[in-house]
Parts: C-alpha cells; sequence; structure tokens
C-alpha cells in the first residue's frame, strides 16, 4: 500500500542483505525459549504504537528495542544494518505492517518465528482523505483510498490488538505466561476507560467535524461519530491540490470548524497557511507515531487525553 513515498526497493534490499550476511550464525535462533544475557525477552518493536504496548505488558520480563527513534518520521525510516541485525536476533518482533515499508521488507527477510503484524489482530478498513459518519460509502478525494493502517488511534481496536500481543508474548516465553496475562488485562482496563472519556468528551459539540493535515484519524473519527477532513490524505508532507484547498475552505464554513490541526513530526506550513487563508486557529492533533519532548505527553494515554482535549476545545464540546 502506498501509504506514504516508498523507500527504493533495491536500497532497502541492500540494506536487508548487508545486515542479514552479519547474522548468518544467528538469523535462526529466534527460538522462544532463547532470552539476552539478563534474563529477558527481546523484543523489537517498530516504532512507539508497539513499543508502548511492548513495554506495557512485557514489564519486567521483556528488554524492549525500537526500530524508529524519538523524532523520526516512521514512515520515512531508513533502517542501518546494525537495525536489521537487532531484527534478525529477536526473539519476538511487533510490527505494523503498511506503515514502514523499508521494515516491512526487512521483517519478512529476517526469519523469525514470533513475528506479530497488528494489522492481523484486528480488523482495516478502508479510509480516504474524508472520513465520517455523513461520508460511508462514497468516494474519497484524490484517490486517497486504501487500507487505513492507524489502528492505535481508536482505543478499541488498540486494545483488540493489545490482547493479540500479550498472546503473543505468552507464547513466547510461557514461564511468565500469568504475568502477560496480567498486564494486558490491566492494559486493556485503561484503554477502556479512555474509550469512554472520548464517548463522553465528544457525544456533545457544537460541530463534528475537523481539519487535519495528517488524515490518520479516520478509526477516530468513526468511532465517535466524527469527520475527518484531511488536507492530504495519508501523507503530511504532500501538497494539496488548489481545488482540495478550495474544498477545504467550503467546508470550513459550512461546518463552523474552528481549528486547523497539524502534527509534531511534520511540518505545519500547509496547515498554518490554510488556516490563515480561512480565518481559522491552528492546533496539534498527535498521531502518536513517536514521542519527543514536543509531545504533549509522555506516553500513549497521556497524549491521547491531550487530543481528547484539542478535540473538545475545537469542536465545542458541551
Amino acid at each position: 500500500m502506498n501509504v506514504r513515498r516508498l523507500i527504493p526497493a533495491t536500497a532497502v534490499a541492500g540494506a536487508v542483505t548487508l545486515g542479514l550476511v552479519t547474522l548468518s550464525a544467528c538469523s535462526g535462533t529466534s527460538d522462544a525459549a532463547d532470552k539476552n544475557s539478563a534474563g529477558k525477552l527481546d523484543v523489537v518493536a517498530s516504532f512507539y504504537p508497539m513499543q508502548f504496548l511492548a513495554e506495557q505488558i512485557g514489564g519486567g520480563h521483556v528488554a524492549v528495542n525500537t526500530l524508529t527513534k524519538p523524532g523520526v518520521e516512521p514512515h520515512d525510516l531508513e533502517l542501518k544494518p546494525k537495525q536489521i541485525g537487532e531484527l534478525g536476533e529477536a526473539d519476538v518482533i511487533l510490527y505494523l505492517k503498511g506503515i514502514q515499508p523499508a521494515v516491512d521488507d526487512a521483517i519478512a527477510q529476517a526469519g523469525v518465528k514470533n513475528t506479530v503484524d497488528a494489522t492481523t489482530l484486528t480488523k482495516l478498513e478502508e479510509h480516504g482523505t474524508e472520513v465520517g459518519h455523513d461520508h460511508e460509502g462514497e468516494e474519497a478525494h484524490e484517490g486517497e483510498a486504501g487500507a487505513d493502517p492507524h489502528i492505535w488511534l481508536d482505543p478499541v481496536k488498540y486494545a483488540e490488538v493489545a490482547k493479540g500481543v500479550g498472546s503473543a508474548l505468552e507464547k513466547a516465553d510461557p514461564d511468565h505466561a500469568a504475568d502477560y496475562e496480567k498486564n494486558t488485562e490491566a492494559l486493556v482496563k485503561k484503554l477502556g476507560a479512555l474509550n469512554t472519556e472520548f464517548e463522553t468528551g465528544l457525544k456533545n459539540t457544537a460541530t463534528k467535524t475537523f481539519i487535519t493535515t495528517h488524515s490518520a484519524f479516520g478509526y477516530l473519527a468513526e468511532r465517535y461519530g466524527l469527520e475527518q477532513e484531511g488536507i492530504s490524505g495519508m501523507d503530511p508532507e504532500s501538497e494539496p491540490s488548489p481545488a482540495r484547498i478550495k474544498e477545504l475552505q467550503d467546508v470550513a464554513k459550512k461546518d463552523k470548524v474552528s481549528t486547523v490541526f497539524f502534527e509534531t513530526l511534520a511540518s505545519d506550513k500547509t496547515a498554518k497557511t490554510l488556516a490563515t487563508d480561512t480565518g481559522l486557529k491552528t492546533d496539534v492533533l498527535d498521531p502518536l507515531e513517536g514521542i519527543t519532548d514536543k509531545s504533549k505527553g509522555h506516553d500513549y494515554i497521556e497524549v491521547m487525553r491531550s487530543n481528547l482535549a484539542a478535540l473538545k476545545t475545537a469542536l465545542g464540546a458541551k
């Protein structure tokens, strides 16, 4: 799926080959019972949403490494041979297919037994530039429709993924299965409470429409009866067409939109230009692809609550 600009396949293949050459002696050592020197299960997470699940569920029994370091735009990640080496030596790999093409290719060649693709743990839906209860069944603008991988921004779907990750860790490390099960239940409970906060907070609003540079919030919009209008679809770095800008100006006026949202890991230029042209405010709606010192919170739960507060303000929650 062409979610973002793709890293050239030749570059990926070359990096993977280089990385796997160094692993010829250990690429088959991903036995579930194998632990690192500290006696912990080695878990490699592709990016922050997978890292958070591994840490919350694994607790003290896992050592989690993430391929996408803080501040790096995950879709544009280029893997180094050392990172590919970490993949081949992992006991468990957690990733989300369709977000990072370079990671998808490297994982496919790493051959780790306990490899978990989060997209198989819940149901994906097709979303385009527009997502919302009024747009079901319509064709998306500018050819952006496709399987939307941003499942973690819906607490309900994220909880489904958490359960699958918990089961995978139990299978990989049966000696600590009871702890993984307990931690999974605790996390699912937290996500359930977060879902209730969103349901309550967004139930009565002056408008249901929000405009964002990054069309990452389709699942969130559908879950809570909102309408997402993406400026440039799945890729916040791409330039919207003049026709799309005109559409958004009309939508903002018709639906009484107050705010144009942008994210911390991508340029806010387009959002600010549209806001200036339409007399709107700007604010951050974080797609939670990474946590940095600019994030409005220290972890997934805190940043999602910040997103809720921003949406309540922008939508005129009563």
